[in-house]
């Protein structure tokens, strides 16, 4: 009787086992700072007819420290421009401004858009942003309410 050849065993193919690593922890950021400026209120519906020079927003410094307000800039974000851009001037901690349509007040910063229409519209609310000298918003604010 003939000796059995030998039969071949399929060798099996390697696998590759994953190696576990240790997952990253990702870096925490930091939370942003807390408000400097804030637009408080908006006196949107003006007393004077056609032009409401009389509107205005106005800002408070909710910090402890003095906010230089130079090159910060307020606008309607809703609709787009006019945009106002401050001069140099520093707000006082608690001290609130007003921006107004086309009237100066000095007693409440002296800032006016100069423009001759409206600018905050009475029956569709509007949003006004509040951007730093670096072009960051700082601020919204949507009325109603407006200001009392």
């Amino acid at each position: 009787m003939p000796a059995p050849s030998p039969t071949a065993t399929p060798t099996p193919a390697p696998t590759v086992t994953p190696v576990p690593r240790a997952t990253s922890t990702p870096t925490p950021t930091r939370p942003p700072p807390p408000p400097e400026g804030v637009i408080e209120c908006i006196f949107y519906d003006g007393l004077i007819p056609r032009s409401e020079a009389d509107k205005y927003v106005q800002i408070a410094n909710v910090a402890s420290n003095p906010v230089p307000l130079a090159n910060w800039s307020l606008r309607d974000v809703s609709d787009g421009p006019p945009t106002f851009t401050f001069p140099a001037y520093s707000i006082a901690p608690g001290e609130r401004v007003r921006v107004y349509t086309n009237e100066v007040h000095p007693e409440s910063g002296g800032f006016s858009f100069k423009r001759g229409s409206s600018i905050w519209n009475n029956s569709n609310p509007d949003t006004a942003g509040l951007f730093d000298a670096q072009g960051f918003q700082v601020s919204t604010h949507t009325y109603p309410p407006g200001c009392e």
